[in-house]
């Protein structure tokens, strides 16, 4: 099932590749994913930074081997060519297809000196285009968790750019050490994604 999704997508400005040991090293995650310099990345994610190297090397084989199953396209986002910090790594994204439901949902963990550029909704774009155009897929569904100001003006952003709408408000549904977060849900039907972009 590895032709699901596509290894590599190009957007304006970024490059998303699949996150697996030819694209991604183990010491990139950790160098931008561990420290005390990354503690409101964290704040608001149910993760924690890493403590070893060998944390994002699981990652990256545990993300090698779900995409080989179809359960989730793993993505690491590098700045394209013309870009401050051209080809370095800025962050991770994710694409959950719950085939059952005809849904995907999104995640995605950027390096804090990559926020305020407009990466978030850029990459949720070329998400949306794999989500309905090649996996043909009725719904994407993206959240945040209650107080996460950062991601509600990115999502909110790109879901009315898409044609999307707020849902709801799901009560304790994010475990986070210990206690549990509120998590606003945003979705984009097929169709209005069809509307908006005229695809």
């Amino acid at each position: 099932m590895t032709e699901l999704f596509p290894e590599r997508i190009e957007t304006e400005r970024l490059v998303l590749e699949r996150m697996c040991r030819e694209n991604v090293t183990p010491h990139e995650l950790y160098d931008l994913f561990s420290g005390p310099g990354v503690s409101e990345v964290f704040e608001h994610v149910p993760q924690s930074p890493y403590r070893t190297v060998n944390e994002p090397r699981e990652l990256i084989t545990n993300a090698d081997e779900r995409w080989s199953d179809g359960t989730s396209a793993a993505y690491a986002i590098r700045p394209d060519d013309g870009e401050p910090h051209a080809d370095e790594l800025a962050g991770t994204t994710f694409l959950f297809p719950e085939w059952e439901r005809r849904t995907a949902r999104f995640g995605l963990l950027l390096g804090k000196r990559f926020w305020g550029r407009g990466y978030s909704g850029e990459r949720a774009a070329a998400l949306l285009k794999v989500t309905f155009d090649r996996l043909d897929l009725e719904l994407a569904t993206v959240g945040h968790n209650v107080g996460n100001e950062n991601s509600r003006r990115a999502i909110e952003k790109y879901v009315e750019a898409h044609g999307g709408r707020h849902d709801c408000l799901l009560r304790n549904w994010v475990p986070m050490d210990d206690e549990i977060a509120d998590m606003h849900r945003y979705t984009i039907t097929r169709e209005q994604y069809r509307e908006a972009t005229n695809a």
